[in-house]
């Protein structure tokens, strides 16, 4: 999948070729973006096009509301690789500032997807809204698309025992610890991903060494996990326990952190990509009164995820 960057100019389109063309925020690429993902393909292949994705960072409510906006389900290149997964074309992201935020929804429309993306086919949900102040909606899609004969269709909603897929639904699931709950409104095991960076070195002290993953938003989810890791140099796959937190026993207001102690590996792993993979939640993660309650804290939590791995394989 091609994957471009920036801003869009209406001068002859972003991909030299028209498209049809699809547009979400698509966080976490859960079972209903995956189902609009694969109509936008079907479609595209029907009418001989490219399909293309647009998307957005940083998310809009990160930059209307940075402190009230929702946790990140997947990082961008997660949400890439995902999008490619289902075999799409093309993907733009395109950055949301004030520029963006100001422009008003026919604008959008004309510059942005007409002009820029070239789109000749159009999908998105009956509910999209877009444009300055959010004052876009289908119904001023399908007068411009009936005016310059594109192509219109709506999204319909993709339901889980009767409720409609969301990635606010994935969310909730997460941070009540509820990981079958996600998995079933994902379609997959919830997963994160990032590259190993030094830390303190703290967990080898304490007998346990750690994989330390900076987590530069605030997680979905929090506490201490039973984990399947996959390091992506070496396409190994292993077994271990995992912290999602702030470390309340070392200090307080400390950044989120992932912390993954693996089962069965003995080498370095500084600077490798690494995909860890929720299976089960063990707790809530504590402040323990000093390092030697934490070793032995640990040492259960480790015990409990070997348990785990033992009866379910």
């Amino acid at each position: 999948m091609r994957v471009t960057h920036g801003t869009i100019k209406p001068q002859g389109g972003a991909t030299g070729l028209h498209c049809a063309l699809t547009i979400g925020n698509f966080d976490g690429v859960h079972r209903g973006h995956r189902a609009m993902l694969e109509r936008l393909v079907a479609k595209a292949r029907e009418l001989k096009l490219p399909c293309t994705v647009l998307t957005f960072e940083p998310h809009p409510r990160e930059f209307f509301s940075p402190a009230t906006a929702p946790t990140r389900l997947t990082r961008l290149r997660e949400k890439l690789e995902l999008i490619a997964a289902a075999g799409v074309n093309h993907a733009h992201v395109l950055r949301f500032g004030a520029r963006l935020a100001a422009l008003q929804a026919e604008r959008f429309v004309e510059d942005v997807l007409v002009r820029g993306l070239a789109m000749r086919w159009l999908l998105v949900g009956r509910d999209f809204r877009f444009g300055a102040k959010r004052m876009g909606d289908f119904s001023l899609l399908e007068s411009i698309t009936a005016r310059r004969g594109i192509g219109l269709e709506a999204m319909g909603d993709v339901t889980d025992a009767g409720a409609r897929i969301s990635s606010s639904g994935v969310r909730a699931a997460l941070a009540a610890g509820d990981l079958a709950g996600a998995a079933r409104l994902l379609g997959r095991d919830y997963s994160m991903s990032g590259r190993v960076a030094h830390g303190e070195k703290l967990g080898r002290q304490l007998g346990f060494p750690t994989a330390n993953i900076v987590l530069r938003r605030r997680p979905a989810l929090a506490g201490i996990f039973a984990v399947r890791v996959e390091i992506e140099e070496t396409q190994a796959v292993l077994r271990g326990v995992a912290s999602v937190g702030r470390r309340p026993t070392l200090r307080e207001h400390a950044a989120p952190l992932l912390e993954v102690h693996l089962f069965d590996w003995d080498g370095e792993l500084y600077g490798r990509h690494l995909r860890v993979t929720f299976l089960q939640k063990l707790r809530d993660e504590e402040k323990y009164d000093g390092l030697d309650a934490l070793r032995a804290a640990i040492g259960r939590d480790a015990a409990h995820a070997k348990d785990y791995f033992r009866k379910h394989g």
